[in-house]
């Protein structure tokens, strides 16, 4: 659990100083001003070997952004996981985007659905991080002028490149701490990322997906956990 907490903060400092052009107007860092409560997750839930790994893309403005924990959806990341502690702010923080940490009383759809499932599966937190952990590939947020959100996979290949190395080297040492058996991106672009990892660690996991829960994917708001569900059964998940 050292060797992680020190690999966040390594991924934290690596990607402190890079400057991105239009669209992108304002970047957060959660690993900087939410960085107690980012631990505290570490802390809890990232101690010995993992059979299952899940890999996000980036904080969503209502999650992570607001708790520094993956999918930080508030209600489930206090009442769930049991974590709760102070946040700082960002900073240039955009006054549509504002950061209010825990008394945020906006709901980050993914992570509600995604940690509503585990929750409805196991009676406890600690039941399901004993053989799961979830993560973030990038830890960064960005936002255009107007404060919309932009995902990585939208922005230029060229001004990604240090983000992808320190992202990678990252992901490739949480994979050789924790030793999954199973490598299940939630989304495309994560199950990518997780394949690139793997093969620079030589890990032999069984790589996969699952459908992403953003409320912007038609399929998703179609019953989502039925079919991520489904989905990891036919892994051999669960």
């Amino acid at each position: 659990m050292r060797e992680l907490i020190a690999s966040s903060k390594r991924l934290g400092a690596a990607l402190g100083g890079l400057r991105f052009s239009a669209p992108v107007d304002r970047v957060y860092q959660p690993l900087d001003y939410a960085w107690r409560p980012h631990q505290r997750y570490l802390e809890k839930y990232a101690a010995g070997p993992k059979r299952v790994l899940f890999l996000g893309m980036n904080p969503g403005p209502f999650g992570m952004a607001q708790t520094g924990v993956p999918f930080g959806e508030v209600a489930a990341v206090r009442d769930w996981l049991g974590i709760e502690e102070p946040v700082g702010k960002p900073r240039n923080e955009h006054p549509k985007r504002p950061v209010e940490g825990f008394q945020c009383k906006r709901s980050e759809v993914s992570g509600r659905r995604l940690w509503g499932l585990f929750a409805e599966r196991f009676d406890h937190a600690e039941s399901f991080f004993k053989q799961h952990f979830v993560l973030n590939y990038c830890p960064l947020v960005w936002m255009s002028a107007t404060g919309a959100n932009l995902t990585p996979d939208k922005l230029p290949a060229t001004e990604m490149e240090p983000v992808e190395k320190a992202c990678l080297q990252h992901l490739g040492e949480v994979i050789s701490i924790m030793r999954p058996s199973f490598l299940i991106g939630i989304g495309g672009y994560a199950e990518d990322r997780l394949r690139r990892a793997a093969q620079t660690t030589g890990s032999a996991a069984v790589i996969g997906r699952i459908l992403h829960p953003s409320p912007a994917s038609p399929a998703a708001n179609r019953g989502w956990a039925e079919a991520a569900s489904r989905q990891l059964a036919d892994l051999g998940v669960w």
